[in-house]
């Protein structure tokens, strides 16, 4: 009744925050351990239109196509979410697993920093596994100087200049949350400001803290912050906190994320946990879902808002897609100039379709021939901007919900861009 209610919160989740692909393939994994083929199914038609090719979710939905055939499903990739199960199919209930036991015979062997479904303790620490050394910098970023202003006034400065900071009676203490449209560099940026400290980077998403067992979502939490603390300084970076950290008044039913919001809480309060060193960076495209303790001072008490790309963004993320492809004759500057309005995971996919338009070509003819401006221009023609459906929800927000200012910077850019 246990993993129900855990598929039901993930379910109401990912209502709530449907571009999440990462929760979404784990609703799909556990209806598949269900043997729900059908419902599984139709989650991974969705998935595959927000990112088509996902070489995870084809394999999932090989598994479902497998089954509803009357095939033996194909057996899973290890999961982050799979539970052991009876000869019946069913979950074998969790106190029934001898962790003594599973300590002897896994031994050394597991290799992730934290294996859900088993307690933190039974499982070898590899934190080369799971925490980068970035070397990229905030002058690698292309254009965003606004943004990068308020990392250097906001966090790099007091880092920087401690002494001074102390004299203002300022620090860095507590988290910030990038905030913004989908696809514009958020988790990009906080890569860049981990290597601007020199400090280590932990990227983390949700499926690397939900769990379908009891109280294990929560130990989840507290391993990824001690494993921070001892790879201080560290950048602890918590993707899609909207999904993780979602208002507990809106959770009454849940008792499992509202528990996982409070553990949450507890790692980032400096009354309870010393945190020298680690600097918690949150990425979210929807702030005003995010519970409000989580925003008060000592937690994610400051924001920055990540909008659209600008055009020496747009000029460098069009390089960076086409750096190590094969082209001629393609001007980045007028097309930065007309790719206005949209996401860097927009300019992405135009580079990806450009790239397959002149390889059909080739394959036809025989011969290589390189991406030139006419099959970007006709990759333009097929793509249109994946936000607008965002600034809708933003343009809401700020008209009807900023009482206290909070997004009066966010305010400001749509009235720029003429969206309000």
């Amino acid at each position: 009744m246990a993993d129900d209610q855990v598929l039901t919160d993930m379910l109401t989740m990912l209502d709530r925050s449907p571009e999440v692909l990462a929760l979404r393939v784990c609703v799909i994994e556990l209806l598949i351990e269900r043997e729900r083929y059908a419902d599984a199914l139709a989650h991974c038609g969705t998935a595959l239109g927000h990112e088509p090719g996902n070489t995870q979710v084809l394999a999932l939905m090989t598994r479902c196509t497998t089954a509803l055939s009357g095939g033996a499903p194909t057996p899973a990739a290890t999961s982050v979410a799979a539970p052991a199960t009876s000869a019946s199919g069913s979950a074998a209930a969790q106190p029934d697993f001898d962790w003594a036991a599973a300590e002897d015979e896994v031994g050394d062997i597991i290799e992730p920093a934290f294996v859900h479904g088993v307690p933190t303790e039974f499982v070898t620490d590899d934190d080369a596994a799971t925490v980068e050394r970035p070397t990229l910098r905030l002058a690698d970023v292309g254009g965003m100087a606004e943004v990068k202003q308020q990392l250097d006034l906001t966090l790099l400065g007091p880092l920087r200049n401690p002494e001074l900071a102390a004299a203002f009676g300022t620090s860095a203490r507590g988290g910030l949350l990038l905030y913004g449209p989908p696809g514009c560099g958020k988790t990009f940026l906080a890569s860049a400001v981990a290597g601007e400290l020199g400090a280590n980077f932990y990227p983390i998403e949700i499926t690397d803290i939900l769990d379908i067992y009891t109280g294990a979502s929560e130990r989840n939490v507290h391993s990824i912050f001690e494993m921070a603390r001892r790879n201080a300084p560290c950048v602890l970076f918590l993707d899609e906190v909207d999904a993780l950290g979602h208002k507990r008044s809106q959770m009454q039913a849940s008792t499992t994320m509202r528990t996982v919001v409070n553990q949450l809480l507890t790692e980032m309060d400096s009354a309870t946990h010393s945190n020298e060193g680690v600097f918690v960076l949150g990425a979210t495209n929807h702030p005003w879902d995010v519970d409000v303790a989580l925003r008060r001072p000592g937690r994610f008490d400051r924001m920055i808002f990540v909008g659209l790309p600008d055009l020496a963004a747009r000029s460098s993320i069009l390089h960076y897609h086409l750096r190590d492809r094969p082209v001629a004759g393609i001007d980045l500057n007028a097309l930065a100039a007309h790719t206005d309005g949209l996401s860097g995971a927009d300019l992405a996919h135009v580079c990806t379709t450009a790239t397959q338009l002149a390889m059909a070509d080739s394959m036809r003819s025989g011969e290589v021939r390189p991406i030139g401006m006419a099959d970007v221009r006709a990759a333009l023609a097929q793509i249109r901007p994946s936000t607008g459906a965002w600034f809708e929800s933003a343009r809401n927000v700020v008209e009807f919900a900023n009482g206290d200012g909070s997004y009066d910077e966010l305010a400001t850019y749509l009235r720029r861009m003429k969206r309000r």
